[in-house]
């Protein structure tokens, strides 16, 4: 990644919200880039889940469970996951006004959760993928 295209970080924006991600997954890549545009207001920063500041930083942070559901951890350390993390996001950001009611809808999150989670679970095969620089991938390749 170049520092052109280098992702806000943390040590970068101090009193951001912290979006956690998979950056070895090309679709969770390309959306993060994507909310890089929603996020006009600059509050988010961002971090690979593979990155070794998530664990010095939130050390009881499962990597299993952040290989399975993306988290937002809010300026207040409050862990927003999955589905819920997505819902924090349209809450939050001026340019997802138009998807909170979405996530909002009463009833919502039965559909939201597995849809989420079988998104979550074919990442790289949906993303093309084919190899990995480490054995993160194999989690999800079946």
């Amino acid at each position: 990644m170049t520092d052109e295209t280098a992702l806000p970080s943390p040590a970068e924006r101090t009193n951001a919200d912290v979006v956690l991600y998979d950056g070895n997954c090309g679709i969770c890549t390309a959306q993060i880039r994507k909310l890089v545009w929603w996020d006009c207001q600059q509050k988010l920063a961002y971090l690979s889940l593979h990155d070794p500041e998530v664990q010095r930083r939130w050390p009881e942070m499962s990597h299993d469970r952040l290989m399975e559901e993306m988290c937002v951890v809010d300026a207040q350390g409050k862990q927003h996951w999955g589905p819920e993390a997505i819902r924090y996001l349209a809450c939050h950001l001026r340019r997802l006004w138009w998807a909170a009611p979405l996530t909002m809808f009463p009833g919502s999150m039965l559909l939201w959760r597995p849809l989420y989670r079988w998104i979550a679970a074919n990442r790289y095969r949906l993303s093309g993928t084919q190899s990995c620089d480490s054995d993160a991938c194999q989690l999800h390749r079946h």
